[in-house]
């Protein structure tokens, strides 16, 4: 009897101690799960969305086949765009690096962007422009991938998209620029040959003309590759897109200037009317700077824009690859 008793007690201690050690067990996945889940969704909990507004997302210098973040970015605008309702992407060039693509077939189509902006919540319409590394390639593949893709939207080298909403009554004018053509030094090297096909000249008159056939806009809003200041590396070396789009950017009113090309992300408030943004960190990022009485933030680390819109207010926020919103800017219409 008391063999069957020391038995039991030590079965007993046993069977609570195991108890314990998987109870213990399980508070400490549970621990790695919450880290996990704050680290991966931080972005849905703080983001800031404002009702009855127009919400889209705005990422450059992405296609390098999920490689240096570009994945783990692709799965916060996912979020983001989920979070917002989002209504669309701006793309703003260098989609596929090293050289473009090929061909509406090429395989770069689907490992730098089809495989990896995956998400549901990125089935949304892409308006896209070309950057340098695109015209290294066949930019009018990328043109011709409208009429194969629901979502892919390049109608043209250069286009534009008006948005409106009935019940708010908000009008966006967007402008999509190629810019590359605006360039004298891609005339020169062959990696560009493509560039010599372009009138950058019909470029202008047509944006001239859009300001005077197209009703004022509540936000007049272009986007290019080429942006015309940078604190960046190329901060030497915006004078000649600066020059050939400053002057139509006043003409027209422009409220904000969105841009890639540097990689990285940037806020620059020259004297004027318009807000100049750089979301160049859709993969590769760069070291960057700040323009002195100029720049309001810069930052290198891969991530993107996200934007809301109101009749009278836009709200822009930048968000890191980790799901961080790193920066936020409030701007009233003028």
């Amino acid at each position: 009897m008391r063999y069957i008793k020391k038995s039991l007690i030590v079965l007993s201690l046993i069977s609570v101690l195991g108890v314990a050690i998987s109870c213990s067990s399980l508070r400490e996945v549970q621990v790695n799960s919450s880290k996990l889940s704050e680290s991966v969704y931080a972005v849905t909990d703080s983001l800031v969305v404002w009702d009855d507004a127009l919400h889209f997302l705005v990422i450059g210098d992405w296609g390098r086949k999920g490689d240096y973040h570009q994945q783990d970015v692709a799965n916060r605008m996912d979020e983001a765009a989920k979070r917002m309702d989002a209504e669309f992407v701006i793309a703003l060039g260098d989609n596929f690096y090293p050289n473009g693509v090929a061909s509406i077939d090429d395989p770069n189509w689907m490992f730098s962007y089809e495989n990896v902006y995956k998400g549901y919540h990125l089935e949304i319409p892409w308006h896209v422009v070309l950057g340098n590394h695109d015209y290294r390639g066949n930019p009018q593949a990328q043109v011709d991938y409208t009429n194969k893709s629901q979502r892919w939207n390049m109608p043209s080298r250069y286009f534009d998209y008006e948005f409106t909403d009935e019940e708010t009554g908000l009008y966006v004018h967007f402008l999509f620029l190629d810019t590359c053509p605006l360039e004298k030094k891609y005339y020169t090297e062959d990696a560009y040959a493509n560039v010599k096909t372009q009138d950058s000249t019909k470029q202008i008159k047509w944006l001239d003309s859009l300001m005077i056939s197209k009703p004022k806009a509540d936000w007049t809003i272009f986007s290019g590759h080429h942006p015309l200041y940078s604190g960046g590396k190329r901060i030497e070396d915006t004078e000649q897109i600066r020059n050939s789009l400053q002057p139509i950017l006043k003409r027209s009113n422009a409220d904000v200037y969105f841009a890639g090309h540097e990689h990285d992300l940037q806020y620059i408030k020259p004297e004027g009317r318009t807000h100049h943004f750089i979301s160049g960190a859709g993969s590769e990022v760069r070291r960057t700077g700040m323009i002195e009485g100029m720049s309001k933030f810069a930052a290198s680390v891969q991530g993107f824009m996200a934007v809301s819109i109101t009749k009278e207010h836009m709200l822009v926020q930048v968000i890191n690859y980790k799901g961080n919103i790193i920066y936020t800017t409030e701007i009233k219409k003028e």
